[in-house]
Order: structure tokens, then C-alpha cells, then sequence
């Protein structure tokens, strides 16, 4: 089923009174249930800009993304934030824990947005904490986490809306090798396990060799998508 759907998809910007840039130039990309897949390409190449589109995090110059069936690109930006609320978790290089909160309380956060029930949010909170690896630090907060920890806590996060899919941009850019190791596997796991679908922005090559596509961007086009198996036969 596709879940994303992005049709000559532009993103202009003007940088000065002469020069335009186009960060992204007519991209059609779609982007099925359950796929685990990386975006990459050299800095500046359209990576972050594509995916703050299909998240609805910024408008487009021209032409649509498509969510489930629904043109995203024309709605205003509270109908904006609503549908962000209800269908897409975000996973960023930075985390952006809620310093003052607990990691049960940043993760369950979005579920008070949404007016889920206490029940609802404590069984749902505690079942994805768990399943990170954190089912014995639900009350630290995010100071007293290593940066592995805190990714695994903005993962549950992502996940506790039960969103038709995860935008990660760059997840592992702050993460040393095991943590990175061990974050990777969490998100592989929920995606064969679960069918959740993971589009990753990323330089890592650990992101990279885990995907089972491989989309790349130059100069805000895609100029390559294979999957994974016929990637790893054009390098050797």
C-alpha cells in the first residue's frame, strides 16, 4: 500500500535579488508500507528539504505530496499540525527531548496532543520504552540519559501516535558506533516486525548498509533508487 506519494515536487529558494536556488527540482517519488529506506547524497543535495515536505514541516514552490490518498500541500498550517499530530512521527539529529520532562513524559506527550486516556497512554508509553530498552529509566530525565538513550526515547516518541510512518533526519549523526548499533536495530526490528515504515535523511553509511532501498539525491533530483541487494552488487 503506498503510504507517500510526492509528484514533481519543487522547492525554490530566492538568495538574493538574482540567484534562486532550487533545493529541490521536480522530485516523484512513492514510498510503500513497511519500507526501511535511506535518502542520501552529498550536503545540500535536497535530503532534509524532502523530508521537512512529505512531513508538512515546510511548503512547497510546486507541485503535491500525497499521504495516504490526501494532497497535503494545500492545507493551511493548523490543518497542518493537525495532521502531523495524527500521521507522522519525527526523529531528529538533535532529539528534542522536553528537558524538564521524564523520558515517559516525553514520549507520551503527543498522546496527550491527541487526548488519548491515561490507560491508553501508560500501556502504550510503557510498551514502547520497554521495547527501546528503557523499561527500567521511565522517570530520568533527559539529562541523566547518554545521547543513545535519548534517541531511543525520541523514537517511542515517534511512535506513540501510531503514525503511518517515522522521518528520521540524520538520527545517528550524534551517536557513537554501539549506540548507533543498537538504535539501528530497535528501528529494524519494528519494521519487520511491526510494518512500520522508517524514510531516513542520512550521511551514515551504518543507516545506509541497513536500508532496504537507497534513494539518492543530487542537486535536488533523484538520480539513483535501487534497493539494497542491487546497491550492494553495483559497489563490490
Amino acid at each position: 500500500m503506498k503510504v507517500i506519494e510526492t509528484k514533481d515536487l519543487k522547492k525554490y529558494y530566492n538568495a538574493g535579488t538574482e540567484l534562486e536556488v532550487r533545493a529541490l527540482d521536480g522530485v516523484n517519488l512513492n514510498i510503500e508500507q513497511g519500507e526501511f529506506t535511506a535518502i542520501v547524497g552529498p550536503s545540500g543535495s535536497g535530503k532534509t528539504t524532502l523530508l521537512n515536505l512529505i512531513g508538512g514541516l515546510d511548503q512547497a514552490t510546486g507541485g503535491e505530496v500525497i499521504i495516504n490518498g490526501q494532497n497535503i500541500t494545500g492545507l493551511s498550517e493548523n490543518e497542518l499540525i493537525d495532521f502531523r499530530l495524527h500521521h507522522i512521527g519525527f526523529v531528529f539529529q538533535a532529539y528534542n527531548l522536553i528537558p524538564v520532562l521524564s523520558a515517559y513524559e516525553n514520549a507520551e506527550f503527543i498522546m496527550l496532543l491527541q487526548g488519548k486516556s491515561e490507560s491508553e497512554r501508560r500501556q502504550r508509553v510503557t510498551k514502547l520504552l520497554t521495547e527501546v530498552g528503557l523499561g527500567t529509566q521511565l522517570d530520568k530525565r533527559p539529562a541523566k540519559l547518554s545521547g543513545g538513550q535519548q534517541q531511543r526515547v525520541a523514537v517511542a516518541r515517534a511512535l506513540a501516535s501510531k503514525p503511518k510512518f517515522v522521518l528520521a533526519d540524520e538520527p545517528t549523526a550524534n551517536l557513537d558506533s554501539k549506540s548507533t548499533a543498537q538504535l539501528l536495530d530497535i528501528m529494524k526490528k519494528l519494521n519487520e516486525e511491526e510494518g512500520i515504515t522508517f524514510i531516513f535523511s542520512t550521511h551514515d553509511q551504518r543507516v545506509i548498509d541497513r536500508a532496504k532501498r537507497i534513494i539518492t539525491l543530487e542537486d535536488g533530483q533523484i538520480v539513483s533508487d535501487i534497493a539494497q541487494n542491487e546497491f550492494k552488487t553495483e559497489i563490490l
